[in-house]
């Protein structure tokens, strides 16, 4: 089924195999750029509308578009998406009739171009583009550099090959992806119920967060916290090896993540952690930037320095779980609230005074205990679909760097 390739030709994208040729990303499809929707323009019914965030995170919840719109920014299940700004990337959409917004291109194949085949494609044109973006905050490339990056094409029958190679891994992330979805929404159905309803309890009453068990309290975070402080305001200067520097993008719900982590100088770090010093089972809870409000608990048993877009909350153990704080703060009910007190209008951010000010439900301890008991199975199973995953998407990765380059062929009968 497969061979090593030994006969090479130079191409602006480096060695392909003499009977490929390196095509421009504008000589193999259209480009059509989506709508310029305004925030008028969203409702609640309608066709959903396909910006950034949906393509990155499914659980996004959409805009809608009820009014009349060229067919060109249709977009059908099986249509190739490329985001070009922000979020650079490629994408099948596969969940409905929906509306285009800008800054993403409905990608067109041309004629004898196989569209699964373009998708892996461009993958090797997108490495090229993010050379080339432009902007700090708002990372994007231009249209006209789509004549300066290339894809590679093989006969058409091996095109329709590698689609056959890579689609088998594909299908299996397909099915992760579902079970890691059904578990979400399995964690965010527990979550709202246990949350608001506890458990075994039959009487209830209204209060400023909602409706809780009779049983419960609601307290604000000052006053059931021993502590509640930001990292540093400076910018430290990084170095190869030192003390770990987390900042909000380390900060995941499952714990630290410690991919491409940085460090300081021990000098600094101790200056810092005068300060704000991060113990085993303080949460952390990112106070501004793009992943604003996700939270999770120290697991760390050695020390690092927190940046001022985190928050270090240590909850007073005679009141508080740290795991079933972790939760409440995560809850759909309570996250929105807290959310919608934020300040600051390019960067959206929470101020220790409002996160201080948060009101959190306090039942019992042993019900806490059970509670976070409960949510963290559903975690573990999470995590455990994650790693399944990962570990695909870098098999996927491996074969994509053989076969799109030509170095392993697929044979075609």
């Amino acid at each position: 089924m497969f061979y090593k390739e030994t006969d090479f030709q130079d191409s602006p994208m480096g060695k392909i195999p003499e009977d490929w040729r390196a095509a421009r990303l504008v000589d193999v499809a259209d480009y059509i750029n989506g709508y310029a929707f305004s925030p008028e323009d969203w409702k609640s019914e309608g066709l959903p509308i396909i910006r950034i965030q949906n393509l990155n995170d499914p659980n996004v919840e959409f805009n809608h578009f009820d009014g009349e719109i060229d067919d060109r920014y249709i977009v059908e299940d099986a249509d190739l998406l490329f985001a070009w700004s922000a979020s650079i990337g490629v994408y099948i959409w596969n969940r409905g009739r929906a509306v285009l917004n800008q800054h993403i291109f409905k990608v067109i194949p041309k004629e004898k171009i196989d569209r699964h085949f373009l998708y892996y494609a461009l993958f090797v044109g997108t490495e090229q583009l993010e050379n080339r973006v432009h902007g700090s905050t708002m990372k994007h490339f231009k249209r006209g550099e789509l004549k300066m990056a290339y894809v590679p094409l093989p006969p058409v029958e091996e095109q329709e090959g590698i689609v056959g190679v890579l689609g088998v891994v594909d299908s299996a992330i397909e099915l992760v992806d579902r079970v890691i979805w059904k578990t979400e929404r399995l964690k965010k159905g527990l979550m709202q119920t246990l949350l608001t309803r506890g458990i075994g309890h039959k009487e209830f009453k209204d209060t400023e967060i909602g409706k809780i068990p009779e049983e419960w309290k609601v307290f604000k975070l000052r006053d059931v916290c021993y502590k509640i402080q930001d990292g540093t305001h400076f910018s430290p200067k990084p170095q190869p090896a030192g003390v770990p520097y987390v900042t909000s993008k380390n900060i995941r719900s499952w714990g630290i993540d410690l991919t491409d982590i940085i460090c300081v100088a021990p000098k600094d770090h101790l200056e810092i952690f005068k300060r704000c010093d991060p113990k085993l089972g303080d949460l952390l809870y990112v106070k501004d930037g793009v992943n604003t409000g996700t939270v999770t608990v120290n697991t760390l048993a050695y020390e690092f320095t927190l940046l001022s877009s985190v928050a270090m909350i240590r909850p007073n153990p005679d009141f508080l779980e740290p795991w079933f704080l972790k939760y409440a703060l995560d809850s759909p009910n309570l996250k929105k609230r807290h959310l919608g007190v934020m300040t600051g209008t390019a960067i959206r951010r929470l101020t220790l005074d409002r996160i201080k000010n948060l009101k959190v439900p306090v039942p019992n301890m042993a019900e806490q205990r059970k509670i976070s008991e409960i949510l963290s199975t559903i975690d573990t199973k999470s995590r455990l679909e994650d790693k399944k995953k990962a570990k695909l998407q870098r098999i996927r990765r491996g074969l994509m760097d053989l076969l799109l380059t030509g170095k392993v062929r697929v044979k075609v009968d």
